[in-house]
């Protein structure tokens, strides 16, 4: 008998002893328990997504892009979501500029360099704690913080600066989804073996350098995987956003002539799941399916960044496999 054929025997009267050979009924309820909690979520999820694009099909087909390219209007066959759409990219894209460089320099800090003390194990509670907080309470941290003191107190009262603009939104997102970023490039940097930082550290490299060459392109893959959650966590918020300033309004609008500053810093925004919450509170019939087909976009754009996520990490796995 060889060597591997002993294990596999060993390994499979290991197995039986734990588990006996007789019949488990309680192990069965527990499996069909789980098998019907996960098909009744995926029917529950089928039948919104079909109910969603079945109430949107007829807002498509009668007014096809200019649905996606017209301004916000009280009246139901003229409103659309161009400026929805403008805002949630410029918002996305203020969160990853800011979260993913403080998320990644934080966890690299937290998990390379910072001892294992009192105060670190703290800080680490901390922001385990911090990313289940609800979002309402980021969005006072928001109204306080950015709008009030950063933007009318800092900067306004010398250059003019609305209070409410996309910077203060994007600020706001940005704290929202900072503790996801932190914890998920955490658990990246700690699932790297300790064998190749040990590698790179004998042969003379410094630590930062084992860090920079070897620890983060290892980990990048599970990084991006974080920020497909961090993405789609910002994307589609509006709590936060209702009390950072985003425009509720039907009659909101942006001059065509603005300047990337006065857009930024000076111009009132909104974003498309502020539209979706303001299209479904209206009263009149038609702003249903214009609900329905606001949905459908915000899931189309959603799936759409996640997938330039999916995709640059595959890449990195292919490249460091």
């Amino acid at each position: 008998m060889t060597t591997d054929t002993a294990a596999i025997t060993t390994t499979e009267l290991v197995r039986r002893s734990i588990e006996g050979r007789r019949f488990s009924l309680v192990n069965a309820l527990i499996a069909f328990t789980l098998l019907f909690t996960l098909l009744s979520s995926v029917v529950i999820l089928v039948t919104l997504l079909a109910d969603t694009i079945a109430a949107a099909l007829p807002v498509f087909a009668t007014r096809g892009l200019s649905f996606i390219t017209a301004s916000l209007s009280p009246r139901a066959e003229a409103a659309g979501i161009w400026q929805g759409i403008m805002g949630s990219l410029a918002l996305t894209g203020f969160v990853i500029a800011v979260a993913f460089p403080l998320g990644v320099a934080a966890a690299v800090y937290l998990e390379e360099y910072a001892p294992d003390n009192r105060l670190t194990r703290f800080l680490n509670a901390n922001i385990r704690n911090l990313a289940g907080v609800p979002s309402i309470v980021y969005g006072i941290l928001g109204l306080f913080l950015f709008v009030e003191v950063f933007m009318r107190g800092m900067l306004g009262a010398s250059e003019g600066i609305a209070g409410r603009n996309v910077v203060a939104g994007g600020l706001t997102l940005a704290v929202l989804v900072l503790p996801i970023m932190i914890i998920t490039t955490s658990e990246a940097l700690r699932a790297v073996p300790s064998g190749l930082r040990e590698a790179s550290l004998a042969v003379g490299a410094t630590r930062w350098e084992t860090i920079r060459h070897h620890v983060l392109p290892v980990a990048v893959p599970a990084i991006l995987t974080g920020s497909v959650l961090t993405i789609a966590r910002a994307f589609g918020e509006s709590a936060p956003l209702l009390l950072a300033g985003a425009q509720l309004s039907l009659f909101f609008s942006v001059a065509s002539d603005s300047s990337f500053y006065d857009l930024m810093l000076t111009q009132p925004y909104t974003a498309l799941p502020i539209i979706v919450f303001n299209f479904a509170r209206q009263p009149q019939a038609e702003f249903v399916a214009l609900t329905a087909a606001s949905i459908v976009v915000l899931l189309v754009m959603l799936l759409s960044v996640n997938a330039v996520a999916v995709l640059a990490r595959d890449r990195y796995e292919r490249r460091y496999r």
